[in-house]
Parts: C-alpha cells; sequence; structure tokens
C-alpha cells in the first residue's frame, strides 16, 4: 500500500538499523550469476536463486528481468514467460520474441506445462500421495496473503507425493495443475490442506534460514519444433 501504510512505516522505522537483504546484495554487487540450465535462439530456462525477484518491483532491484534484458538487449517481448515468489528457488522459462512468449503462455493457459516442486514440510504427511482442491483469492485485509475461500476463491488444484519423513518435517514432491499466488503455500498450511506449512514460510508457518520450495523440473512443448523440452535442477536443500 504505498498511499498509507509506506508513509507511516517509512516514519516508524526512521533511525532504526535494518539489515539489507543479504541475496539482493551479493547480486547487486555483481558476485552472484544466474545459471543458464538451457539456451538455445527462440529461449532460456534459467534457475532463479531463492530471494531474487521475478520481475522489477517498485525499487530497483536486480531481477530475472532485468538481468535477462541485459543478457538480451536485442530481444523483443515480456521476456519473462512465467513467475515464482521472491522466496521461492528454481527454474523459470524466458521467451527471446513475442511469438515464443505467446506461444508459451498459452501453453500455461490450457495447463499443458508440467511442473514439479520440492519443499520441505514442517511437520509429518501420513498420506503417501493425494490431491488438494481449495479455491484461493486474496486476503483483502492481509496482503500479500491468500486466502482460501469457497465462494469467491478461483479453483486451485495441487497434486502431492510424499519423497521422505524424518522425525519432524516431510519431503514432499508438489504438481500443480493451476498456478494462483501462494497456492502451494497455502495448500501446504491450510487445514483443509496438508496442514503443515512449508519450512521457513513466514506468511503461512514460521521463519528460518530460507523458504524451503524449489521448482526443479519443468516440461513443455518447444514453440519452434514441437519438441517435448524437460528440464530438471535439483534443489539444494
Amino acid at each position: 500500500c504505498k498511499g498509507k501504510c509506506e508513509p507511516i512505516l517509512g516514519h516508524m522505522l526512521q533511525g532504526l538499523e535494518v539489515d539489507e537483504n543479504p541475496i539482493l546484495k551479493e547480486l547487486q554487487s555483481g558476485k552472484k550469476t544466474l545459471d543458464i540450465i538451457y539456451e538455445d535462439e527462440w529461449l532460456a530456462v534459467v534457475n532463479k536463486p531463492a530471494g531474487m525477484l521475478s520481475v522489477p518491483g517498485k525499487e530497483d532491484v536486480v531481477s530475472v528481468y532485468s538481468m535477462m534484458r541485459e543478457r538480451y538487449p536485442d530481444a523483443d517481448g515480456p521476456l519473462i514467460v512465467h513467475r515464482l515468489d521472491m522466496a521461492t528457488s528454481g527454474l523459470l522459462i524466458v521467451a527471446k520474441n513475442k511469438k515464443v512468449h505467446q506461444h508459451l503462455q498459452a501453453q500455461f493457459k490450457n495447463h499443458s506445462i508440467r511442473k514439479k516442486y520440492i519443499a520441505l514440510l514442517d511437520g509429518i504427511i501420513p498420506q503417501d500421495e493425494g490431491t488438494i482442491e481449495l479455491p484461493i483469492c486474496p486476503d483483502p485485509l492481509d496482503r500479500p496473503r491468500q486466502g482460501v475461500n469457497m465462494e469467491y476463491g478461483k479453483p486451485a488444484i495441487t497434486h502431492y507425493q510424499v519423497l521422505e519423513r524424518t522425525d519432524k518435517c516431510t519431503r514432499i514432491a508438489f504438481h500443480p495443475h493451476t498456478g494462483r499466488t501462494h497456492q502451494l503455500r497455502v495448500h501446504a498450511a491450510h487445514p483443509s490442506g496438508l496442514h503443515c506449512p512449508i519450512i521457513g514460510d513466514e506468511l503461512y508457518g514460521r521463519k528460518d534460514k530460507r523458504l524451503y520450495l524449489h521448482a526443479e523440473s519443468i516440461e513443455f512443448t518447444h514453440p519452434a519444433d514441437g519438441r517435448i523440452i524437460r528440464i530438471t535442477e535439483k534443489a539444494d536443500f
């Protein structure tokens, strides 16, 4: 909220020492590079680190978009086909021209693109696999939180498979059928979902070193030749 909250918070925080986001500081200093996992003349797939924005925000900080715009100065079109939350790491597709961008966005719209996320949950999930169907919409009183709302929420479907259980946490694979904002985070934390928030989720769970959520693989049809492209980049946790 630029009109009310920002001026008030700016006044409240005036004179206080606030730590910088260490990942953004590292990125801005040039010590961190964006890994290109796949690239051809039409598109690229990059591995976004946790803490980096997918697209520029209101502040002038490094984002996947800004780094790709610098790398491909002659590319036309929006470049960024889809987004990941700032705290989420993993694979993002970058389109180098408008036609490729439109083709890929159409694949997202008709749910033909397959994605797999890996997460660590704060708790034990008894079921080995299942599907969560909880409609999601923004919480108007507590943005940017999203909430489950059976009346006004948009359909959100997540398939999951438990990979490993330890004494206190569950390693899980998420296969989202839809792409709502914070979908996996809400479906993991909500009592009608898995009721186990993702470790490090400050909005829906408890703070930790990072949000343990990583977009590990993505599968799509190549816009130029129709090949099925499947890219995988393992999580570092």
